[in-house]
């Protein structure tokens, strides 16, 4: 009698997995699954990125540097324990296309999927390895209601995931709506930014080894005026990390 109902069991379990990838393959007929990269068809084990786009993405390696070039953006600045970017950022390259989709068409996947590729890397290289708290750099709550979100965000998240950290959303706040960054000079882009931070729970900060995060870097201007917040909160050390350098 129990082998006749087990034998069931496995017969509707069977008949439901055929019925879930009959499902699944008219929704992807329909709506396919593409690379965020370069736009071509995903395999099922595929997730955002194809295997191509992965293995052609530019990384910096700035993991095996003793002192890699967005640490020294932030000399006699403020003190920052250590710096990281995951890849370049060139113009109209794929790191290009990836981070448009990711802030301005709602493909908040890939901030996940390239914050955990890059949190992988910094695992298995000991980077941050007594970081207490992944805080994102904010964006300030109009233009995070204009988007709906803050891309980077996601990209902590991936990091916080990998390397079993919590992440605080509202550790920092941004007080100022500033002016973009994309093209002002680095005295205009430090101006811009200088005080529009403010850390919400200098209780929490203090003492703490804080791995600050966002998408890409240039001149450290925003991550400096973050950081200098942070270090002023009374935090111990204090790490970068971006997916990208421009």
């Amino acid at each position: 009698m129990n082998l006749s109902i087990d034998k069931g069991f496995k017969l509707l379990q069977h008949l439901l997995d055929r019925a879930i990838s009959t499902f699944t393959g008219l929704i992807e007929l329909f709506y396919p699954r593409i690379c965020a990269g370069c736009d071509a068809h995903l395999m099922k084990h595929e997730e955002n990125l194809c295997l191509l786009c992965v293995q052609d993405l530019p990384r910096t390696y700035f993991w095996d540097y003793d002192v890699n070039p967005v640490e020294k953006l932030f000399w006699g600045k403020i003190p920052v324990h250590a710096a990281c970017s995951f890849l370049h950022f060139e113009q109209d390259g794929v790191v290009q296309h990836l981070m448009h989709r990711l802030k301005y068409e709602g493909h908040t996947a890939i901030g996940t999927e390239l914050g955990k590729r890059f949190g992988m890397i910094l695992l298995e290289k000991q980077w941050f390895h007594d970081a207490d708290i992944v805080v994102p750099v904010p964006l300030h709550v109009s233009k995070e209601l204009r988007r709906g979100y803050n891309q980077s965000s996601f990209i902590a998240d991936g990091l916080g995931d990998v390397l079993s950290l919590k992440v605080n959303l509202n550790l920092l706040e941004r007080t100022e709506a500033s002016e973009s960054q994309t093209k002002k000079s680095r005295f205009a882009r430090t101006e811009n930014v200088r005080s529009v931070f403010r850390v919400t729970a200098p209780e929490i900060v203090r003492g703490k080894n804080i791995l600050l995060v966002d998408d890409v870097v240039t001149t450290g201007a925003t991550l400096e005026a973050a950081g200098a917040q942070l270090v002023g909160a009374g935090a111990n050390k204090i790490y970068m990390a971006t997916v990208a350098v421009a």
